[in-house]
Parts: structure tokens; C-alpha cells; sequence
């Protein structure tokens, strides 16, 4: 789904105010307010807030993809792509964590329709292009035969979001007292921790 520059501008606003009032503190025409244009122009994009809501996963996920299509082309092993395809998903899942709250909160609550398909069917794409890395480690020998390549993303994003459910004992065991400090292991140690254990499922065992 491609957005206007318009659109990205009305998503943007959107996604700074649901990250600060949360989706039901937020309402149309505050968006519209802060954006600086009609309340019309909002329904005229997109229809109502839960559409819009939609659109902005669509559009963050979206750049997701661009950024494995490219991955893919990349002339470097396997276990190089997959190290970064890795880096990929906790930068963008760490980026955007407000609006994946706000989604899994609607989704999980059904407290009002909010349409997936679109959204599923971006995953699917993603998880179309992590197979291909696979396969090809798969071809080359150095990937195992028997991987369920299905499970590597919940697994990668899974021990994100467990890590940021328990962010107090984190920050007390590892000494994490500024956001800066929390959000550079995140960076680097815990995407280092998560990349190992995902070679680990893929490589033969020595």
C-alpha cells in the first residue's frame, strides 16, 4: 500500500499522539488539530480512526519490507543476513513498540473491528523473505535441514517484548539508570543475545 505525502504526514501526528494519549485518548480532530488540516481530509484518507490506525501499522511494517527486499539482494552470506535481518526486527519493533501496544491491546480487548488482513498479509510477505535467506543457507550446507522457519519471529520479537515487560528488573540487573542506557543494551547486547540464539536454531551443531 503505497500513502501520499499528505497520508505520511496525517500518520505521523497519529502515531505521536496514540503514543502519548493512547488510541482512545485520542480522537479524529485532535489529530486534524495538530496536523493542521480539516477533519474531512482524515475521513477522506482514511475513513475513520481504526482505519487509520490500520494504515500506520501498514506503513511502519511497510518499511520493513523494503528493508529485507534489500537484504536479500545483498551480496553477503547467510549468516550475515540473517544477523541483520535480526538487528532489523528489534530496531523496528523498538522503534514503533507504542503503536504494536496500542494494536495488540484492540486486538486482544475486541473492543471495537479492526480489520488484520492487510496487516497479515504484510507479515506473510516478511516471513516469505526470511525463508528465502534460509533456503538459501539451507543450499549452501550451512543452514540445518529440519527448521521451522515459521517460529523464528516470535522468537526474535518474543524475547524483545519479555524484556521490555520486565523492564524494572532488568534496569536494577544490569545497572540501566538513564533511557539511554536501557535503549543502547537493547541495541547491542540484547540484538547480539538474540541474534546467537538464532544461528543457534539454524547452524548444524559442532
Amino acid at each position: 500500500m503505497e500513502f501520499n505525502d499528505k497520508q505520511i504526514e496525517i500518520l505521523n501526528v497519529a502515531e505521536r499522539l496514540f503514543a502519548e494519549e493512547g488510541f482512545d485518548g485520542t480522537s479524529v480532530r485532535d489529530i486534524a488539530k495538530k496536523a493542521n488540516i480539516n477533519v474531512a481530509m482524515i475521513s477522506y484518507y482514511f475513513g475513520s480512526k481504526e482505519k487509520l490506525l490500520e494504515a500506520l501499522v501498514i506503513h511502519r511494517i511497510g518499511t520493513m519490507k523494503l528493508r529485507l527486499e534489500n537484504l536479500l539482494q545483498e551480496d553477503s552470506t547467510p549468516i550475515e543476513k540473517i544477523e541483520k535481518l535480526v538487528a532489523y526486527y528489534i530496531n523496528q519493533i523498538n522503534t514503533n513498540r507504542s503503536i504494536y501496544q496500542i494494536l495488540h491491546f484492540e486486538l486482544s480487548t475486541k473492543k471495537r473491528e479492526i480489520n488484520t488482513d492487510a496487516f497479515t498479509e504484510v507479515k506473510k510477505n516478511n516471513l516469505k523473505i526470511m525463508e528465502s535467506i534460509v533456503k538459501e543457507g539451507q543450499l549452501q550446507g550451512i543452514f540445518q535441514p529440519n527448521i521451522n522457519i515459521a517460529l523464528l519471529s516470535p522468537t526474535i520479537i518474543g524475547s524483545l517484548i519479555y524484556f521490555h515487560m520486565n523492564k524494572p528488573l532488568y534496569v536494577d540487573l544490569f545497572d540501566l539508570k538513564t533511557d539511554e542506557a536501557y535503549e543502547n543494551y537493547i541495541e547491542t547486547t540484547l540484538t547480539q543475545h538474540i541474534q546467537k540464539t538464532i544461528k543457534a536454531l539454524l547452524l548444524y551443531e559442532n
